[in-house]
């Protein structure tokens, strides 16, 4: 689709004879694209007029596909200079699992870097309704931290976890700007076996806004994770605010017999 060899597969991925409409059929063909590596984060897409000889398709058609693309998230428009991927298509356009793993474990296995900037790391004594939802006593010490979650330094999650200090007393002296909770969860002998979570839609607020680079009010997903060990004993509790053009959660239903 941006080079000789690709022009002809291009032209011929879009078929008028399909049920789908054509713009659709572009939607899908650009992101195939950017899944397969063709098209990178960044990368200017070539002129509309190369694109819709390419795609045999209209200007009119071409740009409701782009423009769907732009609310995606997956390109962005730069006025007189055309269309490019979005830096954030790469991990758009992939799935988090709906296995237990770490953030830094899901990077990795989509082939991201993952960072983070530490807003808060600090041990508190809990408060009532957190010492109710972590099973423990009020008062008791809890480590808390704050951090956005960054995928090959984009803005991806604003992360907020509380874990009673007595079970790893390393933390404190962690660098959560590279390290792993995970894994210095992991070196204190604390393993997660299940987390149970619930996800909403709600508008960012001021916070997120600023930390996830959106506008205020803009969607983003709320999700609240309870962690507990193999004998059911509550870990931590983590709220996470994803941006909602960022986030995908893949899951599955099955049918009881």
């Amino acid at each position: 689709m941006i080079d000789e060899t690709s022009e002809a597969d291009a032209g011929a991925a879009i078929r008028p004879d399909y049920p789908e409409p054509l713009w659709i059929q572009a939607v899908n063909l650009i992101n195939r694209e950017i899944a397969s590596g063709v098209l990178k984060p960044g990368m200017r897409l070539p002129p509309e007029r190369e694109l819709c000889q390419q795609l045999s398709i209209s200007r009119v058609t071409l740009r409701k596909a782009l423009n769907k693309l732009v609310e995606d998230g997956v390109l962005s428009a730069s006025h007189g200079r055309g269309w490019y991927v979005a830096e954030t298509a790469g991990a758009a356009g992939k799935e988090f699992p709906n296995s237990l793993e770490s953030f830094t474990e899901t990077a990795a296995r989509m082939g991201l870097v993952a960072s983070s900037r530490v807003l808060r790391a600090e041990t508190r004594p809990a408060s009532l309704d957190q010492a109710e939802e972590l099973s423990i006593a009020p008062g008791t010490p809890l480590f808390h931290l704050e951090r956005v979650r960054l995928l090959n330094d984009v803005p991806i999650a604003l992360d907020v976890t509380r874990i009673p200090a007595h079970l790893a007393p390393t933390l404190a002296e962690a660098d959560f700007s590279i390290d792993s909770l995970y894994e210095k969860l992991a070196e204190a002998g604390i393993e997660p076996l299940r987390a149970d979570a619930t996800i909403e839609a709600r508008e960012a607020d001021p916070a997120a806004a600023e930390n996830l680079d959106l506008a205020v009010g803009k969607p983003v997903l709320v999700m609240r994770q309870l962690a507990v060990d193999r004998a059911e004993h509550p870990l931590f509790v983590s709220t996470i605010t994803y941006a909602g053009d960022r986030y995908r959660l893949r899951t599955f239903f099955a049918r009881s017999r």
